[in-house]
């Protein structure tokens, strides 16, 4: 009994939860139902029958037995869907477009088009009298007021009956009213400046509270911001720009009323950008020094009156700002700062304020922020965005104030800032920030190197100071500064607050590295570059000779061989200790692959560029060239060991890199083919090196041709032993090369016996290549690359 007890209660329970959902189900039937009533009335139809069976639902009891509602309801609900949906083939929507387009026509878009045309003509109108001197100019005042008076008082007349056409007939007369007003004082001086201002005010406040009392944001478009045309359609060209931008400035406090009340976002688009367009194109095209403190006066009115707006829509309508709002945001904050800034530099005491005025910019936005934070009136990304600005503009000010190096210090130490910021407390837009510093630092630093010059004139001393100089120590400080950033970037306990796995995001995991390691390199081959720079300016000799005391101009070129030799050992060990690092504790793939590519290039230029400037060392040795001047040592000839131990270095760390999966296996081959052809390279600079010391004349052809012989004939049997087909290919390719050398190059200035001897060689060598090939050719056939 307990059990039938048990489950009679739970049935009870599930009827009770049915039910309440049929009440539910009932009363959102009704509501559609009202809904359509609404439609048929406004488009003079009839209730469908089937709709009118659906009644008013009513609160059922809870009884024991079932009830079931559904047969009830569907049978007016498919009989709708009949209804609704006609047979014919004919689209069921036509007749309503129709309906629509011609309503639209008919009661919108006509009424605009009238009112618009009715103004054009009487300005048309004004304008031919004023031409002609048909009337005088109180006539032309006192019609204008009459009419715009007649159409206010018509348009008022019709607001109970024809509310739309009545907005439109009212925003004409404001127009109207402000067109007259203009020209009675702007030209006609009938209307003292005091009560152009006072009437000013009255329109301006009429059409804010018309527009709120209409409750249509049309009369605020046609009687605000159609009214900034006014100053234009009746301009002489009379220079009053306080009159101008007076006016402007009430239109928009207009508007600022509106924000608070209605949100009519259109208005405020329409008037930030024809404001800025009215202002910036009398900046631009007409503005002189003279008139400096009328521009920066009402510079600073347009900017905080749109500035307040924006807060009104965040603070007051508690809305979340899109990435128009940001733009409009910053648009409004540059367009101040920059104009500001134009201002300041063109006046004859301004550049000193300059710093000032980027401050006093922060400052502003760090009272906005530190308010909404204090009040806690708006979302956290409103702050953070503001508060943005104050760094922005902090940043700006050190470069206006400063100069040099202490720009790059201070943009760099606040994207690390912002980084850090951003990605431990979980803040998007510093880190956001903190990538634009990033740019903005690397560029002053690249612009610090550019610039900077650490040796004298011709001939003087030097004071050049290796490592303990302004720029190695700022290059070091910015690397403190991003090795803090890539820290936080490789940390996984800092995740970022960015969209994961995207473009943008692996983008920026590699710059910033990249960053990083550039500017590593450069610190050094700058210090490298300038030492021997400045011992080669320093060289600087002036020498008389002959009877005829003409002057010679001498210098070490040396030392501009040493830089490039220098340079190129570093670059080459660098290479090498970082792949290491990888090797060992990084462990990155793409950083691999890019440490290949690069080893590539430095061993091309190296062998290109290098190997020349090891050739000039050592002629100059060889020759003496102005020993008398310049010390010529064995220096000369042995840098060119360093260079290849360098060489050999970044050789290896290649070849571990290859060997510790770092790099996909299929490297190998390639990585083989350029490891021959870099010792091949070594070897044939060595040769030449020696012959050309022992006085042989045919270094560049005898010997070379039978080095790369006899290399050919090594990589058959390598080739042959370890079972690579690649090398076999490679030695094939280097002995045509070298028969092409010899008879397109060796043989036009070899003596006989030189002729003799390197045929011979050769053709020894192509015997011995066959009978290797023959004697091998089972196990040839059957290589496989590994």
């Amino acid at each position: 009994m307990q059990n039938n007890s048990e489950s009679l209660k739970a049935l009870n329970e599930k009827l009770e939860m049915l039910l309440k959902k049929q009440e539910l189900f009932s009363r959102e039937i009704w509501e559609i139902k009202g809904q359509i009533q609404a439609f048929n009335i406004e488009a003079n139809k009839d209730i469908p029958k089937e709709i009118e069976q659906i009644t008013e639902p009513e609160n059922h009891p809870i009884s024991p037995e079932p009830v079931f509602p559904r047969k009830q309801t569907e049978e007016p609900l498919i009989a709708l869907k009949q209804q609704t949906i006609p047979p014919t083939s004919t689209p069921r929507y036509s007749a309503k477009q129709k309906s629509d387009l011609e309503k639209f026509i008919g009661e919108n878009l006509i009424n605009k088009i009238g009112i618009l045309i009715t103004i054009i003509g009487v300005a048309i109108g004004a304008k031919y009298s004023i031409e002609n001197d048909l009337i005088s100019p109180l006539t032309r005042i006192i019609l204008g007021y009459v009419m715009g008076l007649g159409l206010l008082g018509f348009g008022i007349k019709l607001k109970e009956k024809y509310k739309n056409f009545s907005a439109v007939l009212v925003s004409g007369a404001m127009v109207i009213m402000y067109f007259i007003t203009f020209a009675a004082y702007s030209f006609y001086e009938i209307i003292p400046q005091t009560l152009t201002f006072l009437l000013m005010v009255i329109f301006t406040v009429f059409t804010v509270v018309a527009a709120l009392n209409y409750n249509l944001s049309i009369i605020a478009h046609l009687g605000l911001v159609g009214a900034y045309a006014v100053p234009f359609l009746l301009s002489n060209d009379s220079g009053r720009l306080e009159i101008l931008f007076s006016y402007v400035a009430i239109i928009n406090i207009g508007i600022l009323f509106i924000s608070f009340k209605k949100y009519w976002k259109s208005i405020y688009y329409s008037s930030f950008l024809l404001t800025w367009i009215i202002y910036l194109s009398w900046y631009f095209f007409s503005y002189i020094s003279e008139n400096f403190t009328l521009a920066f006066v009402f510079l600073t009115v347009f900017f905080v009156i749109f500035y307040c707006t924006f807060l009104a829509y965040k603070l007051i309508k508690k809305e979340k700002y899109d990435i128009g709002d940001i733009l409009l945001l910053l648009a409004n904050s540059f367009i101040f700062y920059c104009v500001g800034y134009s201002l300041l530099s063109d006046y004859e005491t301004g550049e000193e304020l300059l710093g000032l005025f980027t401050l006093a910019n922060a400052i502003v936005h760090f009272s906005v922020s530190a308010f909404i934070y204090k009040r806690n009136l708006a979302d956290k990304n409103l702050f953070y965005l503001i508060a943005g600005l104050v760094l922005v503009f902090i940043t700006v000010a050190v470069p206006v104030q400063l100069d040099g190096n202490w720009v790059t210090l201070v943009w760099a130490g606040e994207a690390a800032l912002l980084f850090w910021i951003g990605r431990t407390k979980n803040v998007p837009v510093y880190e956001k920030l903190s990538y634009i510093l990033m740019v903005l630092a690397f560029i002053s630093l690249a612009q610090d190197w550019m610039f900077y010059s650490s040796y004298n004139s011709l001939g003087e001393e030097s004071t050049f100071t290796p490592i303990f100089n302004l720029r190695f120590l700022t290059g070091v400080l910015f690397l403190a500064a991003f090795g803090f950033i890539n820290y936080l970037l490789q940390n996984e306990k800092f995740p970022s607050p960015l969209k994961k796995g995207g473009f943008s995001q692996k983008l920026i995991s590699i710059i910033i590295p990249a960053i990083f390691i550039f500017v590593l390199y450069n610190c050094f081959r700058l210090e490298i570059a300038d030492f021997w720079n400045t011992k080669y300016v320093a060289s600087y000799l002036e020498i008389n000779e002959g009877n005829d005391s003409y002057t010679n101009y001498h210098q070490n070129e040396d030392y501009t061989h040493f830089r490039i030799v220098w340079i190129y050992i570093y670059t080459l060990l660098f290479l090498a200790a970082l792949s290491f690092v990888n090797i060992k504790k990084l462990k990155n793939n793409v950083l691999g692959y890019v440490l290949i590519v690069a080893s590539t290039f430095a061993f091309l230029l190296f062998f290109t560029e290098g190997v020349f400037a090891l050739t000039d060392l050592r002629q100059t040795y060889i020759n003496n060239t102005l020993s008398e001047y310049y010390n010529r040592s064995v220096f000369n000839l042995l840098i060119r060991y360093i260079a290849i131990i360098s060489v050999l270095a970044l050789v290896f760390a290649g070849l571990i890199s290859v060997k510790s999966g770092i790099l996909k296996k299929g490297l190998q081959t390639p990585f083989n083919i350029l490891l021959h052809i870099i010792i091949l390279a070594i070897l044939s600079t060595e040769l030449i090196a020696w012959m050309d010391i022992a006085g042989s004349t045919q270094s560049y052809k005898l010997g070379l041709s039978i080095l790369w012989g006899l290399y050919a004939l090594l990589l058959i049997a390598i080739g042959i032993w370890k079972r690579k087909p690649s090398l076999r290919i490679m030695a094939i390719v280097l002995f045509g090369f070298t028969l092409l050398k010899l008879f397109l190059y060796d043989i036009s200035d070899m003596n006989t016996i030189s002729k003799t001897i390197v045929f011979v060689i050769l053709g020894l060598l192509l015997l011995i290549i066959s009978f290797l090939y023959n004697k091998f050719k089972t196990k040839i056939t059957n290589d496989v690359e590994e």
